[in-house]
């Protein structure tokens, strides 16, 4: 029980030039031709080398305005268009301003014990293959649990 066991071979890639919109975009299409939600996908440079990773986390966490504890505290303030003018600014942001550049990885010889421990531990959804300097795969933390769970119930 291995990463190549359980790793996916198709696998969608940003470019860090990207825009934060163009990812966006490239979520939900990527979602509705694989039939499952995408919420994150490897940064890769112009020789597929892997640079990071960008998640619906971290534009959530860009897009999070400074004290916004407080918003539900002032009444006179709409917080609609403070949003939207949020929203239009990130567009043009490109991927490598917030991707994740300290990116866990694995190999595709790296046991699925390890992969669970490493997954648990550092709260990790999908880990990178990495075999040398080129990606190969992707484990998704759902595909380890079905996995196992087929084994378990075989």
């Amino acid at each position: 029980m291995i990463a190549s066991d359980v790793m996916d071979t198709r696998f969608h890639c940003l470019q860090p030039e990207d825009t934060i919109a163009t990812a966006v975009r490239r979520f939900k299409a990527t979602s509705d031709a694989e039939g499952k939600k995408i919420f994150g996908m490897m940064v890769t440079d112009s020789r597929g080398r892997l640079t990071g990773m960008l998640s619906m986390h971290d534009i959530l966490l860009f897009l999070q305005p400074k004290h916004v504890e407080i918003w539900g505290e002032i009444e006179d303030v709409d917080p609609e268009p403070i949003f939207d003018a949020l929203l239009e600014r990130v567009k043009n942001i490109r991927v490598a301003d917030i991707m994740t550049t300290e990116v866990v990885t694995i190999k595709p010889d790296t046991h699925l014990l390890i992969i669970v421990d490493l997954m648990i531990k550092r709260h990790i959804r999908r880990l990178p293959v990495v075999d040398g300097d080129v990606v190969v795969g992707i484990v998704y933390r759902s595909d380890v649990f079905y996995h196992l769970l087929r084994r378990f119930i075989a």
